[in-house]
């Protein structure tokens, strides 16, 4: 990072640099969205079942890519604090050591999930009459695990020197030239045969392996703030045990989530068909809700390890407090919209469908006006990531999700009678009580004491 970028990130207004930061690491959230929304337009005209395989391999495949992605999250922990110290040659070693380590993580984590692929599948109890198209998606995307990883660690080391613009670029180029080969890979075009929903996911490896292969060529170059060179690829097991202490509560993090949402769905299918389609619908509306937090969340994560790198507790103190307020007021603001407008929104997804609208606005509803306390919890585990405490922000996402939402769920829907209601009600009650604990851990402020670019 040079010394005019570092100078802006640390002496600048705090609010247009948070800012500058964040946007474009939302508009490339949105971006990798039309992953998923371009393979679900084009495979849609396959039918239900090639629409069932994708939807049946997304949970294994996330779950694999979660086991990985803490060591990007450690190395882009390190990389702000060393950026904000003004070590570049701490910034390039980090950069060489963690693109080392999570190219050989994936190579395994990608072989087992190919090799496991039946099993998966087993477990899952998929139907015959999908099982080649979900076996054949889901392989195809192990093959491409590397690919995944590759790119989102080059996307947090640039994150971690606040660069975000050029990330974004690559990401709207591929999801462009993924939306083109689709239908050519679906359906085939001339003498090129057609390969079903096998096509969708080659089309993503191969769109997502020249996005990876572009960011190690940014990288090699030098060019934007990391210079990487083959002499940083030499293991150094010092770094290797710091990542792998910093990254895995991370990986644990991520890993429980997936598992949760498996085991929200198995909870939520016991209702029927109607509570399934409302919690599908409602789920995604979330899922887009949370982008706007999550990019502001990377932001203030970078903002402040730079700052406690460089030393400056104080100024990260309020660059904190001004990230926590905003992803709590932004995530209120879209909680409002969403309750009013909840039958509007589920009409996009259903239009015809008047039980299905009532029945996901009811989810909406109950769940929209506490969604300030997800903004919350996402900024103050960004504050705690950005000072190394990983275990920390783990512990708020377990205590979240296994001892507060599962069992609410399961107690309110089975034992209180509610059915599917009581599965919603847990939603909120989860989302405020984490929020709480999240605050309470954030004000201790033993998060101030986390410059780990100091300890080396």
């Amino acid at each position: 990072m040079n010394d005019k970028m570092r100078t802006r990130m640390l002496e600048g207004p705090i609010g247009r640099t948070l800012m500058a930061l964040s946007v474009p690491i939302i508009l490339g959230n949105l971006l990798q969205t039309g992953y998923q929304l371009t393979d679900a337009f084009w495979v849609g005209r396959l039918g239900a079942s090639a629409v069932a395989a994708i939807a049946l391999s997304f949970p294994v495949t996330f779950l694999v890519i979660a086991l990985g992605s803490g060591l990007a999250m450690a190395g882009s922990v390190l990389i702000a604090q060393y950026a904000g110290a003004g070590r570049q040659d701490r910034v390039n070693h980090v950069a060489g050591q963690t693109m080392m380590m999570v190219l050989i993580t994936s190579a395994l984590l990608g072989t087992a999930g190919y090799l496991l692929a039946p099993s998966f599948l087993d477990i899952l109890g998929v139907a015959q009459n999908v099982r080649d198209g979900t076996l054949g998606f889901m392989r195809v995307s192990f093959v491409g695990v590397v690919f995944v990883f590759a790119y989102a660690m080059f996307q947090a080391l640039m994150r971690g020197i606040g660069q975000t613009r050029l990330p974004l670029l690559i990401v709207l180029g591929t999801v462009l030239l993924n939306f083109a080969l689709d239908p050519l890979f679906i359906f085939g075009w001339g003498p090129m045969p057609g390969l079903g929903v096998v096509g969708a996911a080659w089309a993503t490896v191969a769109t997502q392996g020249l996005a990876a292969v572009v960011g190690i060529v940014v990288l090699l170059k030098g060019r934007h703030g990391i210079h990487l060179e083959w002499t940083h690829l030499r293991p150094d097991p010092g770094y290797i045990r710091k990542a792998f202490l910093l990254g895995l509560p991370g990986s644990i993090d991520l890993s429980t989530r997936a598992l949760g949402l498996i085991v929200m769905s198995y909870m939520v299918a016991g209702f029927g068909t109607l509570p399934i389609a409302a919690y599908g619908i409602g789920s995604t509306i979330l899922q887009v809700v949370t982008i706007p937090a999550a990019g502001l969340s990377m932001a203030l994560s970078t903002l402040v390890g730079q700052h406690l790198g460089a030393g400056k507790v104080e100024r990260a103190m309020k660059i904190a407090r001004l990230g926590i307020a905003g992803g709590f007021g932004m995530l209120s603001i879209l909680g409002v919209v969403a309750f009013v407008g909840a039958p509007t929104l589920v009409a996009l997804l259903v239009p015809s469908d008047a039980a299905a609208i009532a029945t996901g606005s009811t989810f909406i509803r109950t769940m929209a006006l506490s969604w300030g306390g997800i903004g919350v919890q996402f900024c103050v585990v960004a504050v705690l990531r950005a000072s190394g405490q990983m275990v920390q922000a783990m512990i708020i996402a377990l205590v979240s999700q296994w001892l507060v939402q599962l069992p609410l769920g399961y107690v309110l829907s089975t034992y209180m009678h509610l059915g599917a209601v009581g599965i919603w009600w847990s939603f909120p009650t989860s989302n405020l009580a984490t929020a709480l604990l999240a605050l309470g851990w954030f004000v201790r402020g033993q998060w101030m004491h986390g410059g780990i670019a100091a300890e080396a």
